[in-house]
């Protein structure tokens, strides 16, 4: 009797383990009200035309037919025109710089002052061995003429004429390598003065006044740049070299420089060098731009943005560059159809300038494109054109201005009504 109590006791103790498993697993499995009104709502707006289906808001733009500039862009380094290294030619000590650091100076400007007094005793010296031989000189010729005269009387012999002869031609001799003495050192002398090969702006004075000054030293005196006109250098990739070409031979290429700071106005030059060989290594051709550079806008050593305009397309389609978009099938717009809703269409495009695409293929005169929102848009979306002025005035602020003076009066006026109450 005992044993068969203790069976239906296991019996019951294993039965209720396994009903307790069994309703845990479908309590954790029921579903919830909540859940359910969830999925219903959910369907109900699927039916009635989600979000999915609302209008997505969008700026657009329409086509417009213009001329617009074919141009290549580049990264250019301004050069200057020229650039002289003044260096003395003459061993000294400086005396005086005729300049200011920084300054303006002409062509045939004095710069520098060198202690003369060196070279000019040289001068005298060599002025004086000329006088010397001179007199020789003239004395032989003297001789020479006499002794002619003897030797056609025979009174002396042609022997001691050629030999008086001989000496007068050696002392001719002696005379001009004195006279050449006498100009090499006066052109040792003037390289104690030194002058301003160019028109241009001198740089720091890198060697003082009472300086020792030798020859042949490494550093210079002072540079020189000349900046009226001015030189801006860039490369562009070797396939544009062939419409480069091309479009040189029918007149001169103009070139824009732009700064990365400055919106205004670019300064305008001409082409004036396309260099004879590729770059192998980065597979570019040189080219050098020439700037009047009136305004001294440009300065050696500046980065600017440059443009060589080829030629200007009369006809070409344009529309901003942002609403061209890139997909697996190519360049593509969202044009916007009458119904409000978005065309998926190809684009060929031709080149992108400022912010404006020429669209060679693919898009015609008037029609609006989509130039943001692109993102949330398919095939077929049903869009809502934005006012683009509203988007300006709340992105400067004017609209946020608006909103807080509007918060402000609500609040007054809800502080009013408690005052009465």
């Amino acid at each position: 009797m005992k044993r068969s109590h203790w069976v239906v006791a296991f019996l019951i103790v294993v039965g209720g383990f396994v009903g307790f498993q069994q309703y845990q697993s479908w309590s954790l499995n029921k579903p919830q009200g909540n859940s359910a009104a969830t999925t219903e709502g959910g369907s109900q707006r699927g039916a009635g035309g989600g979000r999915s289906r609302e209008a997505v808001p969008v700026l657009v733009a329409t086509a417009v037919q213009k001329a617009v500039p074919v141009q290549i862009r580049a990264v250019g380094n301004v050069e200057a025109y020229t650039t002289v290294s003044v260096k003395s030619q003459v061993t000294g000590v400086l005396q005086q710089a005729h300049f200011k650091e920084g300054q303006d100076v002409k062509k045939g400007q004095m710069l520098f002052t060198i202690d003369s007094r060196p070279l000019e005793a040289a001068l005298k010296q060599a002025e004086a061995n000329l006088a010397r031989d001179a007199a020789q000189l003239k004395n032989l010729q003297e001789q020479v003429r006499r002794y002619a005269e003897l030797v056609d009387k025979q009174y002396v012999s042609r022997e001691q004429y050629d030999q008086i002869k001989t000496n007068a031609d050696a002392a001719e001799s002696v005379v001009d390598a004195d006279k050449a003495a006498v100009d090499n050192a006066k052109v040792q002398l003037s390289y104690c003065y030194i002058y301003s090969p160019v028109n241009g702006r001198v740089g720091s004075l890198l060697i003082n006044e009472g300086n020792l000054i030798r020859l042949n030293d490494g550093a210079p005196l002072v540079v020189i740049n000349q900046i009226n006109p001015i030189n801006v250098t860039f490369a562009v990739p070797e396939q544009h070299l062939a419409d480069i070409k091309r479009h040189m031979a029918g007149g001169t290429l103009k070139v824009d420089a732009r700064f990365q700071s400055d919106e205004g106005r670019p300064e305008q030059g001409v082409l004036a060098f396309v260099d004879n060989a590729v770059d192998r290594s980065t597979g570019t051709i040189r080219l050098k731009a020439e700037f009047t550079n009136n305004e001294r806008r440009l300065w050696p050593g500046q980065f600017v943005n440059v443009a060589v305009t080829l030629t200007t397309q009369g006809d070409a389609v344009v529309i901003p560059s942002e609403a061209v978009q890139v997909g697996q099938d190519g360049q593509h717009v969202f044009v916007v159809k009458e119904d409000k809703r978005v065309e998926v269409r190809p684009v060929t495009l031709g080149s992108t300038s400022e912010g404006v695409a020429i669209i060679a293929k693919g898009l015609a005169v008037g029609e609006q494109v989509v130039r943001e929102g692109q993102f949330l848009l398919g095939p077929g979306s049903r869009v809502e054109i934005k006012d683009s002025t509203k988007e300006t005035a709340e992105s400067t602020g004017e609209g946020k201005k608006g909103r807080a003076d509007g918060g402000r009066r609500d609040k007054a006026k809800a502080d009013a009504k408690r005052g009465e109450s």
